[in-house]
């Protein structure tokens, strides 16, 4: 399979939004839990970190995968902390992607002197919880049974990962 991570793009709209609402459908990896539109593309370029958006492309057309540093907080006193999101087709996890786009968000957010990665996982998406402890990423907090999605409840896990060295 051959890909590139590339900034994502007007024209990644209709691909992005449509591989969020999967997950937002029939996961509890996105948190909505009705579709979003497609202008829903607008907000994730507009919380961003200068620019901080990528898609992930296949050479030979569509897009498998996207993520981003958000804004933890707009107030100046947090501009050394980011969130991170990342999303994969499902048809192409476990396939080293994750990391790739990881690595790619931890960059970016060193050359913006940020020092401190946050991730927000909902308690019954066991997978992303197992891939952020892999790459070094500690739970730092937990909203206890603050969510409810597909007729279950679940905590908001908040992790961690300091990147300043």
């Amino acid at each position: 399979m051959e890909f590139s991570i590339r900034q994502a793009k007007e024209e990644d709209r209709k691909d992005v939004i449509d591989l969020f609402n999967y997950y937002v459908i029939n996961s509890f990896a996105a948190y909505p839990d009705e579709k979003v539109a497609y202008d829903f593309f607008d907000k994730l370029n507009h919380l961003t970190i200068d620019g901080s958006f990528y898609a992930i492309g296949l050479n030979s057309g569509g897009i498998i995968g996207f993520g981003l540093l958000k804004k933890f907080y707009s107030f100046k006193v947090f501009n050394r902390t980011a969130e991170i999101a990342y999303f994969l087709h499902k048809d192409h996890t476990g396939e080293g992607l994750g990391k790739i786009i990881l690595d790619q968000l931890i960059a970016d957010a060193r050359k913006k002197n940020i020092r401190t990665l946050l991730a927000s996982i909902s308690s019954l998406n066991i997978m992303s919880i197992k891939f952020h402890h892999k790459y070094g990423f500690t739970e730092c907090g937990r909203f206890s049974q603050v969510g409810t999605k597909l007729g279950k409840d679940f905590d908001m896990v908040w992790m961690q990962k300091f990147i300043w060295c």
